[in-house]
């Protein structure tokens, strides 16, 4: 195998690449004053907007559903069986959109399309204040997990990889940490402080008011499209470099030179090695998330002790972001995903065993440290892999596979939970997948054309 197999960051860009091969865009840019006339490249808008934009998911992410999960329970006399089952069944029926959204973002654009599931997020999350029974919560986990964690997180995540990619994994390095920090370690915590001052249902009233009237609005005024459509090229390179680059030959770290179509990257290997790896992470880690109270609660430690202990989770989170960011741009990222998947193991060996704060801090700082490499190597790894040309429906495609996997996390904890009276079995038997496909994870190799 050779050296630039076995390491995507450090293959030489053929130069007729830098475009992507979008002559009708370079022939004649289109005129956008907010674009050209910004004073620094407009990817750094882009960036910023599309952090917001993630953490804007942050209300139909586990962390944050966690915590209504005991007061569904309680105020609706739902089993947690139930609740869980509930969560399974929205989480896997909203996935069943993303591939249609994936394409829909490549056909009619990020900003419309931002603008679109903003609003419809917002809209979801003011139907959960009025839920009333089993019925209505299932219909508002479909509806908040589908717009939420699905949509938002692809049509965000995807507007930024447009614009970079010399330093794609710097910059969602970047945006991680800083999702980390706003919607991990502050999101569970304000919801937390809300719900005993409003009750959870102006809580979740209040989040949607926020997707409303500020994320719709921010996402619709300054998401655009490829830097490319503007006669800009991706990481702010100019026409005077790429011309000086064109006469020395001088070669360019990039982490793609090839656009896959939907139909190519489902007969590779590594897409469906990668899927199953960030599926495996998602549906366990968020079964822990998603059970976090009661998991605490069966050590011993109570819901404040476990609120507090997103604090570790989220600044470990946005500490691995930061430097996997780093990594992704260096070695292979094989590396980083088996990584996360070992450690992934380790969190459910240690979850029963969590007999003091410490030890429930530390629990979090392995689970943080999980949660960034799988979201840094997802966010980077399909555009380094396979391009940015058709990356909404590739991830479209991808996304739901992550999405089912969360999906049955909670219903896998929950209900051995119910049937054992412990967590302790499920999580050990748990423990051997993520093990595995760590191990199998670094065969992982990059696929060509």
């Amino acid at each position: 195998m050779s050296k630039n197999q076995e390491h995507p960051s450090e293959v030489t860009l053929n130069l007729a690449e830098i475009t992507e091969n979008v002559p009708e865009t370079a022939v004649s840019p289109k005129t956008d004053p907010l674009v050209q006339k910004s004073p620094i490249f407009y990817g750094w808008i882009i960036f910023a907007v599309g952090t917001i934009g993630l953490t804007m998911t942050s209300p139909g992410q586990t962390y944050a559903v966690s915590i209504f999960i005991e007061h569904f329970i309680t105020d609706l006399n739902l089993s947690r069986s139930l609740v869980s089952t509930l969560y399974t069944v929205g989480t896997l029926t909203g996935s069943f959109a993303l591939p249609f959204i994936g394409r829909q973002i490549d056909q009619r654009g990020h900003r419309l399309m931002v603008l679109l599931i903003s609003v419809g997020f917002g809209l979801a999350c003011i139907y959960m204040g009025f839920v009333q029974n089993a019925i209505m919560l299932g219909l508002g986990f479909v509806a908040i997990r589908m717009l939420g964690q699905g949509s938002l997180s692809v049509v965000s995540q995807n507007v930024i990889n447009q614009w970079w990619v010399q330093r794609r994994g710097m910059i969602m390095g970047l945006a991680g940490l800083l999702f980390a920090l706003l919607g991990l370690g502050l999101f569970p915590n304000l919801i937390n402080w809300l719900i005993p001052i409003y009750s959870w249902r102006t809580t979740y009233m209040i989040l949607g008011g926020i997707l409303l009237l500020f994320m719709a609005p921010l996402g619709a005024i300054f998401f655009r499209e490829r830097p490319e459509v503007y006669g800009l090229q991706p990481d702010g390179l100019t026409e005077s470099v790429k011309d000086s680059l064109v006469e020395t030959a001088v070669p360019i770290i990039t982490p793609s030179d090839e656009n896959w179509t939907v139909s190519e990257v489902i007969r590779t290997g590594a897409f469906w090695n990668i899927s199953l790896g960030i599926a495996s992470i998602a549906m366990l880690s968020t079964g822990l998330f998603f059970h976090m109270i009661s998991i605490f609660d069966d050590n011993q430690l109570s819901a404040s002790v476990a609120a507090s202990v997103y604090v570790p989770i989220a600044v470990t989170t946005a500490l691995i972001n930061l430097v996997g960011g780093y990594l992704m741009d260096r070695v292979a990222p094989r590396f980083l995903l088996a990584t996360a998947l070992l450690l992934q193991a380790i969190c459910l060996v240690m979850a029963p065993y969590l007999s003091s704060i410490e030890i429930a801090f530390l629990y979090g700082m392995v689970l943080g440290a999980t949660s960034g490499l799988s979201r840094i190597v997802g966010s980077v790894i399909w555009a380094s892999y396979f391009g940015r040309r058709h990356l909404g429906s590739i991830t479209g495609l991808a996304t739901p596979i992550g999405v089912a996997g969360t999906a049955f996390g909670p219903l896998i904890f929950g209900v051995g939970r119910d049937l054992m009276g412990t967590y302790n079995t499920v999580l050990f038997a748990s423990a051997i997948v993520p093990f595995l496909l760590g191990i199998a994870a670094l065969f992982l190799t990059k696929p060509k054309k």
